[in-house]
């Protein structure tokens, strides 16, 4: 646990010249995590000085990024309305010797602003990896700025962390090639140091760069995918940190809890697209009905607009559906998938009727008359599923349960694979469920 007396600042740090990935979003998590464990503050800082590429739509994506992930953050920061305070320490660096104005070339076509390198070694503790140390000669005398008025990245960090009071720097990995240089201005400018803490890369399955290759896109994609927030926090903490159980899904506040710098690991972290679907189902299936009617409910907007069903009650109707597909589904937008014959009905050849070596399309005509004289008697309110499987059931014993059930099934769906038909039937209706039986049955006689 870090220092009782030391107030824990961390900081998530997003230039704004892309959308919001998943590295990012890792990122910002362990963060928030650390920040929120150790009752501290957890900092969005808008890295928005390279004028040219910085773009407010991108800012956008991050902004709606973290709120949709509900990792808030306490203070908020843009680096292109602090330049007055960067000019300051570029001053006091020039005129303490610590840097110094330059040629930007050998044509001379204008001065940019040197760090002047001590040339020492420079050893700083990782909190993953241990001691780390570099040789700061072969750095030379880097860049800090373009200008007074414009810094460049590892002078307004530095600036920026220490103004802000940030306590930790917990970022990727291909942050620790830029900490010899920022451990350089800090020492300039009379900064503490930071403790630091680069968490793994996050690599495909082959152990390569993460890319959309891998199922991979940008955290605002997964939410027009139909993910849940939880679901995709609860997979991307198992990225590089696991809790050293057996555990798997955990709520924010149990992460909070839970959460140790201790447990994150050196190697990279493997990003698998078929755990986040499963972890993202087995939120699903947790959900209440309602709340997942309404969140799957945009998904399927175009099947009921077009549908040329009628729909005694519509909410109901819909309701029925998603839960049969609750169980099904990995993300929302799955839940369109498949069940177009609750829409519209299905379209097959006869021959699809018949059961598997069987090969009298007079048999199966028999069995769907039977079906349907037996259904004929259930009341409509009655209609549910294991009302209909109770009515069927001992016929289909009798006959032969598949010579019975598939028929049934491929006369309600048209689908070799689907939920069962008692199930079916019910979401249907018994009008529905009756004309889909007649049709098959003209369908044989044509």
């Amino acid at each position: 646990m870090p220092d009782e007396n030391k107030k824990i600042r961390t900081r998530f740090a997003p230039s704004p010249t892309g959308v919001l990935h998943v590295g990012g979003a890792r990122t910002a998590l362990f963060n928030y995590l650390f920040a929120r464990q150790n009752s501290g503050k957890f900092i969005l800082r808008i890295e928005d000085t390279d004028t040219e590429r910085s773009k407010k739509e991108f800012e956008k994506d991050i902004l709606k990024g973290l709120k949709w992930l509900k990792l808030d953050y306490d203070e908020i920061y843009h680096q292109s309305k602090r330049t007055d305070i960067y000019k300051k320490y570029l001053q006091k660096m020039v005129a303490g010797g610590f840097a110094y104005k330059a040629e930007e070339n050998k044509e001379g076509t204008g001065k940019i602003i040197r760090f002047k390198n001590p040339n020492i070694k420079i050893k700083f503790n990782d909190e993953i990896r241990g001691e780390i140390e570099f040789n700061t000669t072969e750095l030379g005398d880097f860049v800090i700025a373009k200008n007074e008025e414009i810094p460049l990245y590892h002078l307004a960090v530095v600036v920026d962390d220490f103004e802000m009071g940030i306590s930790h720097i917990i970022r990727g990995e291909d942050g620790i090639s830029n900490t010899p240089r920022q451990i350089l201005i800090q020492d300039a400018i009379g900064a503490l140091r930071p403790v630091y803490v680069h968490i793994p890369l996050i690599l495909g399955a082959d152990r390569s760069k993460l890319s959309k290759r891998h199922g991979a896109v940008s955290v605002n994609e997964y939410c027009e995918q139909g993910y849940l927030p939880e679901a995709l926090i609860n997979f991307m903490a198992f990225l590089g940190w696991n809790p050293g159980d057996e555990r798997e899904i955990f709520s924010i506040n149990e992460l909070i809890k839970e959460f140790s710098l201790k447990k994150i690991q050196k190697s990279g972290a493997i990003f698998n697209i078929d755990r986040l679907n499963w972890m993202n189902s087995e939120y699903i299936k947790k959900m209440d009905a309602d709340n997942l009617a309404k969140l799957c409910l945009p998904y399927l907007k175009d099947k009921i607009r077009n549908s040329k069903i009628k729909f005694a009650n519509q909410e109901e109707y819909i309701k029925k559906i998603i839960k049969i597909e609750q169980k099904r589904i990995n993300k929302f937008s799955e839940v369109g998938e498949g069940v177009d014959y609750f829409f519209e009905r299905p379209k097959y050849e006869k021959e699809k009727l018949l059961w598997k070596d069987e090969n009298d399309l007079s048999k199966t005509k028999s069995h769907l008359e039977k079906i349907t004289e037996l259904l004929s008697v259930l009341d409509e309110n009655n209609f549910m599923s294991q009302n209909i499987k109770e009515t069927v059931w001992g016929y289909a014993e009798e006959q032969g349960k598949g010579n019975v059930l598939w028929p049934f099934r491929m006369a309600l769906t048209g689908m070799e694979r689907s939920p069962d038909p008692f199930t079916i039937a019910e979401v249907l209706g018994k009008e529905e469920t009756l004309s889909r039986l007649k049709i098959a049955k003209l369908k044989i006689e044509a």
